[in-house]
């Protein structure tokens, strides 16, 4: 077999997604990893995106699976995910000498051979299989019963597959270090740490601030905006705004209090004008990184966020920084919460700050990092392919928090 060119520039690179079906942000790191380092194709189990949606990838072609014909596809995917692993097994990557996989469920599971190297973006380890499996059976009904059983016994195949093909990866890439320590519980592997891409330049800077606070979210149980409402029907003199939509709209209506204004979907430009002009951006969820409360910071508005999971890479909590952004409080409750509002009232958070935090986690920052690991990776597959993991050669910072402010 000929030599594998020198440079990352001369390799035949392919990406590997997990569906295509709607935008969200692992569709846009994949968007960004694409713009640093142009791929030959890219691989997805199906493809069901809008022309305007898919034309943000560019020019690379989409190859999909035997799944994309499936009846019904469409409209019951879910019923299909016992598959997907048979599915991503079938993409054919023989042409590939690097792969980058966007993985937060089964991407990384593609077959690779010993010639070829395989980095993968973990934005986590499968959730619904691993730290949300007694969640997810319980919100999804499956918790007793006969259906129950079976579910378990899926899910118990689906984590055996899930552990085994970590081996087909020779470097994982975590978007925060708590994902870099569930890899580790999850898989036994070292990663390294590189934030997802935020669009700062698409969010206006807004130093002026108005009397309300916002939270920017899909409407599922998961991200506790219940928690934000019963904490402010608490808090009566305060205002809270609430923009996005999904399963539980219904019965978060029916709980939410006269000082709490559910607006539902809205236009980027209505956000854009919510989030600059909020006392500060409310974040309840255990997330593992958590885009929203950068783009909030990208306005200047300070974030008040549950201190566990990505939030803590993500805020200058006041309590420890010289330069705060926002606030972490310590326990998922309307209590907790309610502490935090309060003591955040009482404390004076220069918005210019907050830009200048959100300036660390800017796309070109992701891209020119990306590229480098990827780049480094590469010499280090060309030298030892047994060195990738242990001696990637990433340049000091590459694994850091974002830059520190400047005065």
């Amino acid at each position: 077999m000929p030599a594998p060119p020198d440079s990352l520039q001369a390799a035949r690179v392919h990406f590997v997604h997990e569906w295509l079906t709607d935008w969200g942000g692992s569709e846009d790191v994949t968007r960004a990893m694409l713009r640093a380092v142009p791929g030959q194709a890219l691989h997805a189990t199906i493809d069901f995106l809008s022309p305007q949606n898919r034309a943000k990838f560019g020019e690379v072609p989409v190859r999909t699976t035997f799944l994309q014909k499936a009846p019904g596809i469409r409209k019951h995917f879910s019923h299909y995910l016992p598959l997907t692993p048979l599915a991503v097994e079938t993409h054919d990557l023989r042409d590939a000498q690097v792969i980058v996989s966007s993985s937060h469920a089964v991407a990384k599971g593609v077959l690779t051979s010993a010639e070829q190297l395989h980095v993968s973006y973990v934005h986590s380890p499968m959730r619904y299989a691993w730290d949300l499996h007694h969640e997810y059976l319980d919100d999804y009904g499956l918790s007793r019963g006969v259906k129950g059983l079976l579910a378990r016994y899926l899910f118990h195949r689906l984590r055996n597959w899930d552990r085994q093909t970590a081996n087909n990866v020779d470097l994982f890439l975590a978007n925060s270090r708590h994902v870099q320590r569930r890899i580790w519980r999850t898989y036994r592997r070292l990663a390294r740490v590189l934030y997802p891409p935020v669009q700062v330049g698409r969010f206006r800077f807004e130093p002026r601030k108005g009397d309300h606070y916002v939270t920017v979210s899909r409407l599922v149980s998961y991200k506790r905006i219940d928690l934000l409402l019963e904490a402010f029907r608490a808090m009566p003199q305060r205002k809270l705004v609430v923009i996005g939509d999904g399963p539980e709209a219904p019965r978060l209506r029916a709980m939410c209090p006269p000082n709490v204004e559910m607006l539902g979907f809205q236009s980027d430009e209505a956000v854009q004008q919510h989030l600059g002009g909020a006392r500060a951006f409310l974040f309840a969820a255990h997330e593992d990184f958590g885009i929203s409360p950068v783009e909030a910071q990208a306005c200047g508005t300070p974030v008040i966020a549950y201190g566990v999971g990505g939030s803590r890479e993500t805020v200058r909590d006041l309590r420890s920084e010289a330069r705060p952004t926002g606030l972490l409080f310590d326990a998922q409750t309307p209590a907790s919460l309610q502490a935090a509002v309060e003591a955040f009232d009482a404390a004076n958070i220069d918005p210019h700050d907050c830009r200048r935090w959100a300036e660390g986690f800017d796309e070109p920052v992701f891209q020119a990092s990306f590229r480098a690991i990827l780049e480094q990776a590469w010499a280090a597959w060309c030298r030892d392919p047994c060195s990738v993991e242990a001696g990637a050669g990433v340049p000091a910072g590459l694994e850091a928090p974002p830059r520190p402010l400047q005065a």
